[in-house]
């Protein structure tokens, strides 16, 4: 798998562990962020997705108020209170966007490839140590 028969020195093995091991230590650490980020959306994507219903439920019920109230601090009032209710439509989607069902599955994915990474970075040492320990 690889090249190891050209590496002919214990000097040479031991630099490749080192950056081998430094290469493991950042992928570990990536992959603990991942795997908090992966929880964290998780959660907080089920959240927006309640919040953001009740939203809609909020601006249906607000449209059929508009629907029957004549002009006047009634009507001016439920107004204003779409518009708030819309705005934070708004922000909860872009939320969603960021932090919803989809974000999750790229965080997932990251997870994935980043825990491969580190399967692979794992042979490679076993391979080099197993290599190293016949150079000497």
């Amino acid at each position: 798998m690889y090249s190891l028969n050209r590496i002919t020195t214990v000097t040479d093995c031991d630099v490749l562990l080192a950056w081998a091991n430094k290469e493991k230590t950042g992928l570990t650490r990536k992959k603990m962020n991942e795997e908090y980020a992966v929880a964290t959306y998780g959660t907080t994507s089920v959240e927006i997705d309640a919040i953001l219903q009740g939203v809609l439920i909020e601006i249906a019920a607000n449209d059929q108020v508009l629907a029957v109230v004549s002009e006047g601090t009634t009507r001016e009032e439920a107004i204003k209170k779409k518009k708030r209710l819309e705005y934070r439509q708004f922000v909860l989607e872009t939320r969603r966007e960021n932090y919803g069902s989809v974000a999750l599955l790229e965080k997932e994915l990251e997870l994935e490839r980043i825990s491969k990474e580190l399967i692979e970075v794992d042979t490679f040492i076993t391979s080099l140590t197993a290599h190293r320990g016949t150079l000497q």
